[in-house]
């Protein structure tokens, strides 16, 4: 039986490859938002591990405001935040691929960072 925390986890990863394919496809609104996802997932992930609330977007930001604080790793902040730009993309659609692209890196190295982290 996968676990919630497996859940999350396995999520972001998928998430991750699906937004390199729509990138590839030229999903623009696709690639962001599941960018978005995948790192949104991510967090989820380590809350859950720690009993850490995860239910809204705010205890996202909170969530990765003290893992960041946990790990020293201030980065943790600011590509969360790169991702939430992903997310806001998804219903604006002014990002160029670009940016988009540059997005999904942060986000690819954002879960990694979290995947570390319960290693």
């Amino acid at each position: 039986m996968t676990t919630r925390e497996e859940f999350h986890t396995d999520t972001a990863h998928t998430f991750l490859t699906k937004a390199r394919s729509s990138l590839s496809e030229g999903d623009l609104l696709q690639a962001a938002e599941k960018g978005w996802g995948a790192a949104a997932h991510s967090v989820k992930a380590a809350a859950e591990a720690r009993g850490w609330r995860h239910s809204s977007h705010r205890d996202l930001f909170d969530a990765v405001r003290r893992l960041a604080d946990d790990s020293n790793d201030v980065t943790l902040r600011t590509q969360f935040l790169v991702a939430n730009g992903l997310h806001n993309n998804f219903y604006d659609g002014e990002l160029p691929v670009e940016m988009i692209a540059a997005g999904l890196n942060e986000a690819d190295e954002f879960v990694r960072r979290l995947d570390q982290l319960d290693d």
